[in-house]
């Protein structure tokens, strides 16, 4: 499945709304996993550990986090799209936004509803911003470009970040538990499932345009 950025020209009118209401409901996605309090993906762990840490919203927390990742792109000689700006700015919001509207849950139906929906919202939302191929997140794109740079396969490089981002999140108060297990577990297969229903195709090669002869007397 081609998932490489296509130009912002190629049908923008529904690429854009595509791509900025799949960031609202990743934001969404992550609240409702902070909210359930079982367990958050890695990075969200991270974002959590340092938000105990700082005198910041989750929001802020996650945008400066995905600044510094930008930044590691530029050894890795990685161009990031307008998908990847709108990343760190819509989810940022998007999450406040979210923290503030969606309750603690205090029973547990309530924290398995929110983990559980969380996590497939999460599925859906990956989908829908990365069908939409205006170029990958900060943390997609640390993740590619390392690959890249050290020819190591995407899985591993993946794996190392990820469990590095998770101790780090966890010895600074993040949450880690089975949430974080089902996350690991399902993401994967979720966004898979999700991505025939929100990727734009690659546009057909334009034919090349018929040559005129010209008849002699």
């Amino acid at each position: 499945m081609d998932l490489r950025p296509l130009p912002v020209t190629h049908r923008p009118f529904r690429r854009l709304p595509q791509l900025l209401a799949g960031l609202a409901l990743y934001g969404t996605s992550m609240a409702m996993q902070v909210r359930g309090a079982l367990g958050l993906n890695p990075w969200d762990v991270l974002h959590q550990g340092l938000s105990t840490r700082l005198p910041l919203s989750f929001g802020l927390i996650t945008a400066i986090t995905g600044v510094v990742v930008l930044l590691l792109w530029i050894p890795l000689r990685q161009r990031p799209g307008i998908g990847t700006v709108a990343n760190v700015v819509v989810i940022a919001f998007a999450v406040d936004a979210a923290l503030a509207l969606i309750p603690e849950a205090h029973t547990w139906p309530a924290r398995v509803g929110l983990m559980a929906g969380g996590i497939v919202l999460n599925g859906v939302a990956s989908a829908a911003y990365i069908g939409a191929r205006l170029g990958p997140g900060p943390r997609d794109g640390l993740m590619t470009g390392i690959a890249a740079r050290t020819g190591r396969s995407i899985r591993l490089v993946r794996t190392a970040i990820e469990v590095v981002v998770l101790v780090t999140g966890w010895l600074l108060g993040g949450t880690a538990g089975i949430g974080t297990v089902l996350y690991a577990l399902a993401i994967g297969p979720l966004t898979q499932a999700f991505l025939p229903l929100f990727r734009v195709p690659t546009p057909a090669p334009s034919a090349p345009a018929a040559r005129t002869s010209r008849s002699t007397p």
